[in-house]
């Protein structure tokens, strides 16, 4: 663990690749799709002091939260499916000289309303992409991850970032990793559809950065249908982190309108 965090250096562009993932204390890959601990490592250290509270609403297998217990700030995570609970549970379970232990829950990240609003300092999560990976195997109705229709999901997802809003403290900042798919041979966008959503909800884009994808799971069979069906490997993902304005913000500079005449 510690000669891995002796070598850790924090990111200074917008251009992430980690080909190593992180497997101090009880971080490791085992859970398909979590993100690299380095990530919610950055974030964390990026955007909040010891002390604040970071939120993961769909917390999966806890890489959130581990991070969070490691660099002493509050944490709350929830997930709809009990094995994710159960799972952050255990990875949660290590012992040190630390100042917060997590808060975990079974909840639907379209219901944050066991959390006091604007009380949260970070959200930090890596949602589903569409039913690329469906967790609860269409075991749980509500389950985002179960929903491969592109606007049915947006339209549900909007609801989390209504959410993740309300509780959100005003400059407050919401990261959020999502990446994009294909469907009959083209580009499916969704995180630029899902960035629109925060948008249209008044959230100010702080940065966008590109993350490269490394061991990914279903790469070899893909490298099987390139050929076939010429098209691209997609081998990044967006990390998108918004800002909550102040309520007595001007945050006209921030909007832009994509209509020609006002070009």
């Amino acid at each position: 663990m510690y000669k891995e965090l002796m070598d850790w250096k924090k990111e200074m562009t917008t251009v992430w690749s980690f080909p190593e993932r992180g497997e101090w204390e009880t971080h490791s890959g085992n859970y398909r799709g979590n993100f690299a601990p380095q990530i919610p490592r950055n974030l964390i250290l990026q955007y909040t002091k010891e002390g604040d509270t970071v939120l993961d609403p769909m917390m999966g297998g806890g890489t959130t939260l581990v991070e969070a217990k490691l660099l002493n700030r509050r944490s709350i995570g929830f997930d709809i499916n009990p094995q994710a609970l159960k799972l952050s549970r255990s990875n949660l379970n290590f012992k040190g000289n630390y100042r917060y232990e997590p808060v975990i829950k079974i909840a639907d990240a379209r219901n944050l309303k066991k959390i006091e609003d604007a009380s949260i300092d970070l959200i930090v999560t890596h949602p589903p992409y569409l039913d690329i990976i469906q967790y609860s195997k269409g075991q749980i109705k509500e389950d985002l991850s179960n929903n491969g229709d592109l606007k049915v999901f947006l339209i549900e997802f909007n609801k989390v970032i209504e959410e993740c809003y309300k509780v959100l403290k005003e400059n407050g900042y919401c990261a959020i990793l999502i990446g994009d798919s294909r469907k009959r041979g083209h580009y499916i966008p969704l995180s630029f559809h899902v960035m629109n959503l925060f948008l249209k909800k008044d959230f100010i884009l702080k940065e966008e950065i590109r993350k490269i994808q490394h061991n990914c799971f279903s790469t070899a069979y893909w490298k099987e249908k390139v050929k076939k069906y010429n098209f691209y490997l997609i081998m990044h993902e967006h990390l998108f982190v918004f800002r909550k304005p102040s309520s007595n913000e001007d945050v006209s500079r921030f909007k832009y309108s994509t209509e020609l005449k006002d070009f």
